[in-house]
């Protein structure tokens, strides 16, 4: 057993068969949830993306049975806070593309410790890269699937503490996403854009819940191209981090404004839940 909790389909155990298709084509999903007080936040919306894209897939996923065994690995667990990593495949099947016969899917549970840094970007902002990695467009924009080779690679481009994050685009140079963030910019009108995910990037629940809040609050969202970085606020968000507020980025400043911080409250609030 490796140094982390981890179930496979239900049980404590840490294998997996080399016939599996995650391992094999990266066909499957995951998902990473900040766990707060012994239980996972923004559940709602990961499950319910979890749920639609096992569909979009065609993956077999029974999800009140993940969800059982999700309750029962942090109770057993006695998970007061972390990172729960919720890996679905397709499962075991013969060599070669076609999925048929894969009627199990495979279901990988483990829990992680929150990241610990020196300097919260969340806080006194982040110090974000512009990645020279471009993301290719995809007939499977919006998932958070296991292909990640793009990430790994834009990710692989700084080491150290220079950077919090970098920001990658399409090969068109339109601005998409951070390597483990979504992107939102606040206008010098006041609206909120978010890049439009059609073509390539992940849809995050974290970015979700932030479009719902914010159209509660009676600010106008944007879904649409990012190209230009002459705005107001910009931040980033994830799951796990809750929002950071970018304060340089390739050379430009921003100060952390006012929609930014009453956003990252409002997040934190929910992920400290």
């Amino acid at each position: 057993m490796s140094n982390i909790p981890v179930w496979v389909n239900g049980a404590p155990q840490d294998h997996l068969s080399v016939s599996d298709r995650g391992l094999a084509y990266g066909d499957g999903l995951f998902e990473t949830v900040r766990v707060s007080n012994g239980k996972p936040t923004l559940a709602g919306y990961h499950w319910s993306r979890l749920q639609r894209s096992c569909e979009r897939l065609g993956i077999v996923l029974d999800v009140a049975q993940l969800l059982e065994e999700v309750d029962a690995f942090l109770s057993g667990n006695q998970a007061s806070a972390g990172v729960l990593k919720v890996i679905v495949t397709r499962g075991s099947g013969g060599r070669g593309y076609n999925p048929e016969g894969c009627l199990s899917s495979s279901r990988i549970l483990s829990l992680h410790s929150l990241p610990v840094r020196q300097r919260d970007p969340g806080l006194f902002g982040a110090r974000v890269k512009a990645c020279q990695t471009c993301l290719g467009r995809s007939s499977l924009a919006g998932l958070k699937h296991l292909n990640r080779l793009e990430q790994v690679l834009a990710r692989s481009e700084w080491q150290g503490g220079a950077y919090d994050e970098g920001l990658l685009c399409d090969y068109e140079g339109i601005l998409v996403e951070g390597t483990m963030s979504n992107l939102f910019i606040v206008t010098h009108q006041g609206d909120l854009v978010t890049p439009d995910l059609s073509f390539s990037g992940v849809a995050g629940v974290c970015r979700e819940f932030i479009i719902e809040f914010a159209r509660s609050r009676g600010i106008i969202v944007k879904e649409q191209l990012v190209s230009d970085l002459d705005v107001a606020e910009i931040f980033l968000c994830n799951s796990v981090n809750g929002v950071w507020p970018v304060v340089e980025y390739e050379g430009r400043v921003w100060e952390i404004g006012p929609i930014t911080t009453l956003i990252r409250d409002c997040v934190l609030e929910e992920l400290n839940a």
